[in-house]
């Protein structure tokens, strides 16, 4: 045997191995585990060190434009062997587009991957795509500013022979990840790929675990029980059946090129994507938020529609649906849903709007309520005073209120001036009922002088007031509760509590 083929074959015997090649042995549960000495190990690769270049905006504009084939191929020669004439890679040749992959890999993101031919191979703009929205998602679902070095804990259900979410998740930001795996070969292969990387202290691989099992595996043996995990990925099989399978490659339907090296095991459920990822809801419906956000890729876009149905017939309210837009070859969708009040921004809850003439879309979470078209500094005052005026009314249990500017461009005759009052109620305290408690004095609130608990208020929003040289709109946003008609109460009831005072001043200018 080759060192070529040595070092590619994680499973092969103790004695066939060379110095360099993890070992396995078998232990209590039935899974196999490296044993690799420490002195071993290959360090990350210098770009993933470089902490300047390497920030978030970086890897949000990773794939914002095609990628140069003919460059990346002169900069790794092994890739340029499959570049051709008209400066494109064939993606249906397997050997090509898993060149590919593992180019990529160690040109964008510092990370050495060994790949089976014989198991799926991920495409990287696509699977880093769904890392970003996964950054945006937990990013936008928190009062708090959230920055890139919070630690968060994730679980990959069937990572696959590349473990390829662990790999980027942990590359881009300090989180962890537990992984499982049901097919034996895809688990050793992951877990050599997270020792070539010296990631074992931050990526967990578990398997192969029982196809009949639970997918969230809280219940794995050695599996230690995280007090909150942040998330939870998969790329749930695509094909219902191999019939299907043999149908929709025929009519070229099928989904992703790199299908075509998979194994059944990672290509075909019965009940395709949305029996799997329905599976993995039937069990959220027992964690529920021990784990804040559930959220898996969709390969069909009537799959939303199937899943936007079970998340609303169960009464879950705070959902996602979005379009993952980088990497041109292969288009995919993403759903999430989580038990937590903590809602994420409008935008990107609210990805994609309809499916089939059905609205799939969450309830809107913001709304423009008041807009004046004039502007100049005594508006923008006028119209901060009122805001000011009516938040601080109100029995919130919190109230932050902060005004940021920034110098304007030269030919902007005023500074454009963004606004924000961030307030919590643990229920309707604008409405008539509460100011009735509150004379029969059975209403009382003592406002808190630092921010409560993310997720322990009824209701939760900020009012953001943008301020240009042409007008002035101020825009509510949900950012906690499950009460969709108290978001829409509030927004009444700042619509015209704003129109009323702009009317007397403007009564009193007279």
């Amino acid at each position: 045997m080759s060192s070529l083929n040595k070092r590619q074959n994680p499973s092969q015997s103790d004695d066939e191995a060379s110095p360099s090649t993890p070992k396995f042995r078998q232990v209590d549960d039935g899974g196999l585990y490296f044993v690799y000495p420490p002195a071993k190990r290959r360090p990350p690769s210098p770009p993933a060190q470089d902490k300047k270049r390497k920030d978030d905006e970086y890897f949000r504009d990773l794939y914002a434009s095609e990628i140069d084939f003919m460059e990346l191929g002169k900069q790794y020669p092994e890739l340029g062997l499959y570049v051709q004439g008209d400066r494109t890679i064939d993606f249906e040749c397997p050997a090509a587009f898993m060149k590919l992959t593992t180019t990529l890999l160690k040109a964008d993101f510092g990370l050495t991957v060994e790949l089976p031919d014989d198991r799926l191979c991920p495409p990287v703009p696509n699977r880093h795509n769904y890392i970003i929205f996964l950054k945006q998602l937990l990013d936008t679902s928190t009062y708090h500013p959230s920055p890139p070095s919070r630690m968060c804990h994730g679980i990959d259900i069937g990572t696959g022979a590349s473990a390829i979410y662990p790999l980027l998740g942990t590359t881009q930001r300090p989180w962890t990840f537990l992984a499982t795996e049901a097919d034996e070969k895809n688990v050793q292969f992951a877990r050599r790929n997270v020792i070539l990387n010296a990631l074992e202290d931050r990526i967990m691989i578990v398997g192969p675990r029982d196809p009949t099992g639970p997918l969230i595996p809280f219940q794995e043996p050695g599996v230690k029980h995280e007090e909150k995990v942040h998330f939870v990925t998969t790329n749930p099989p695509f094909y219902e059946s191999e019939e299907e399978l043999v149908t929709l490659a025929r009519q070229k339907a099928r989904p992703p090129r790199s299908a075509c090296t998979g194994a059944p095991v990672e290509m075909i459920c019965p009940g395709g994507e949305v029996a799997f990822v329905g599976k993995i809801f039937i069990e959220s419906l027992v964690w529920k938020e021990r784990i804040q956000w559930y959220t898996s890729m969709l390969g069909k876009l009537e799959s939303v529609e199937k899943m936007v149905k079970i998340l609303t017939d169960n009464d879950v309210d705070n959902y996602v649906v979005n379009e993952l837009v980088q990497g041109k070859k292969t288009k995919r969708w993403v759903i999430a849903w989580s038990f937590g009040a903590m809602r994420p921004s409008h935008e990107l809850a609210s990805g994609i709007k309809v499916v089939g003439g059905k609205n799939v879309a969450p309830a809107f979470a913001e709304d423009q309520v008041f807009e004046v078209s004039e502007s100049g500094d005594l508006t923008v005052g006028r119209v901060l005073d009122s805001v000011r005026q009516t938040l601080q009314e109100l029995d919130l249990l919190y109230l932050k209120m902060q005004t940021l500017s920034k110098l304007p461009p030269e030919h902007c005759p005023i500074p454009i001036v963004t606004f924000e009052g961030t307030g919590r109620a643990r229920e309707n305290v604008w409405n008539r009922a509460w100011r009735r408690k509150k004379e029969r004095g059975e209403a009382t609130v003592e406002r808190a002088t630092s921010m409560p608990p993310d997720g322990t208020c009824a209701f939760g929003f900020s009012v953001v007031i943008k301020a240009s040289d042409e007008e002035v709109k101020v825009m509510v946003k949900w950012r906690e509760g499950h009460n969709h008609v108290m978001f829409e109460s509030f927004c009444g009831f700042l619509k015209r509590k704003l129109a009323e005072s702009w009317s007397e001043e403007e009564i009193n200018r007279k």
